[in-house]
């Protein structure tokens, strides 16, 4: 079994070493049964990271070649959201990750994707980078807690956990969580004494339940109430929106198509891949706008037009 981590400029280190490090144990303790290599779009090279510590991709990623494919994050520094009108920081992690989507990186991640037998796997923004270049829309994932309201906005279900096994997509949390990454695909691939080796190894136990959308689905939380419109008055949210969704870590611009029927709302993307647009720093509270007038929204905040 040949395991790939993927390089490219702006990376995380810990992103890259911490799951490296467990899966290479792994292939050790089970007399190399598992392989690891770090690969970039490009080829052998050496690849900088975010902070001024740059490794060696020693091949060219393949989707047709590996079984397991791990996506970092970035590190960079994070948008101020007072300089949300400056020039973006070319260092700022959403620019990182937009660059990386200008190379041939997407278009390999998503041949991996359309691969029955290939298992893609991302640790904190390689999530972002995933659902950025339209590969997680419909799927459950997770990602740095400060992104999960933008992975949402991309049309994926983020889900706020530690680990997150969607089949053939698995995706960590903050950077720290690698480690635990690394121990379930050890233990999912190669079975549970493997994995426990590896953790008495390196000292670690791994935090949190591995979510799976499996089970009974736990009680919903009662709804909030929100105040009627004025007596009289009928509002309807139908048609195609363009929204502007702004997070810490940056801004989105997806489209929307919001369906009355029956009393309630639904929305569905109105453009795929959208989410590769407008970033820039913003605030976390979000307002909601049509027609030139403001509303307070129900969960948060969304600028929007139609």
């Amino acid at each position: 079994m040949l395991a790939q981590v993927v390089l490219f400029d702006g990376f995380d280190p810990l992103d890259v070493i911490a799951p490296f490090e467990v899966l290479y144990a792994g292939g050790a303790a089970s007399g190399g049964a598992l392989t690891v290599e770090l690969v970039s779009a490009e080829g052998a090279r050496e690849v900088p990271s975010g902070n001024g510590v740059s490794l060696r991709a020693t091949a060219r990623l393949d989707p047709g070649r590996a079984d397991v494919i791990v996506v970092p994050g970035a590190v960079g520094s994070v948008p101020d959201p007072d300089t949300v009108d400056d020039e973006p920081d070319p260092d700022s992690i959403p620019v990182l990750l937009g660059n990386a989507l200008t190379t041939e990186l997407p278009v390999l991640l998503g041949a991996a994707v359309a691969r029955e037998d290939t298992l893609v796997t991302a640790v904190c923004g390689g999530s972002l980078l995933l659902a950025m270049a339209g590969l997680t829309e419909g799927r459950a994932a997770t990602t740095h807690h400060l992104g999960l309201d933008l992975l949402d906005a991309t049309g994926t279900t983020a889900v706020d956990a530690r680990v997150v096994d969607d089949g053939d997509l698995v995706t960590a949390a903050g950077v720290t969580s690698g480690l635990d990454l690394g121990i379930h695909l050890l233990e999912r691939e190669l079975g549970p004494r493997i994995a426990h080796a590896v953790e008495r190894l390196f000292a670690h136990e791994r935090r949190g339940v591995v979510w799976r959308a499996e089970g009974p689905s736990p009680c919903p939380d009662r709804p909030a109430h929100h105040p009627s419109p004025p007596e009289g008055r009928t509002v309807s949210v139908a048609g195609t929106w363009d929204l502007t969704i702004s997070t810490p870590i940056g801004r989105i611009s997806p489209r929307m198509r919001l369906t009355e029927r029956g009393g309630s709302s639904a929305g569905s993307p109105g453009t795929r891949g959208r989410s590769r647009a407008s970033w820039s720093a913003s605030l976390w509270k979000v307002t909601c706008s049509r027609g030139g007038r403001r509303s307070p929204g129900p969960c948060g905040s969304i600028s929007s037009s139609r």
